[in-house]
């Protein structure tokens, strides 16, 4: 399983954030291709401001047709906003990983 750590640091419109990660999440979740083979995780440091992704996929198939879609396009586009500018990225080898995760 491959996996992605994304990190920037946000203080903007909060509520924007919060509807455009969920939309993402629930556009993953809808979608018949990447449910259950893609997954991500968002979260807000308790400064409130650096925010951190989490993604996992099972091949390189799913990544590329999640890569592919309206919705990865629309986010990763808001993303750089939040980010103002390339937010760090840092792919990797889940080796091992609790029940749930």
């Amino acid at each position: 399983m491959r996996g992605i750590t994304i990190t920037y640091t946000f203080d903007g419109d909060e509520a924007d954030w919060e509807a455009t990660t969920s939309a993402f999440i629930a556009a993953i979740d809808a979608d018949p291709d990447a449910a259950g083979k893609f997954t991500y995780q968002v979260a807000v440091a308790d400064d409130g401001k650096s925010r951190f992704h989490w993604g996992r996929w099972d091949n390189a198939e799913t990544l590329a047709h999640v890569q592919s879609q309206p919705y990865f396009k629309a986010f990763a586009a808001k993303v750089r906003e939040y980010a103002d500018g390339t937010p760090n990225a840092i792919g990797h080898d889940v080796k091992a990983k609790t029940v749930g995760w």
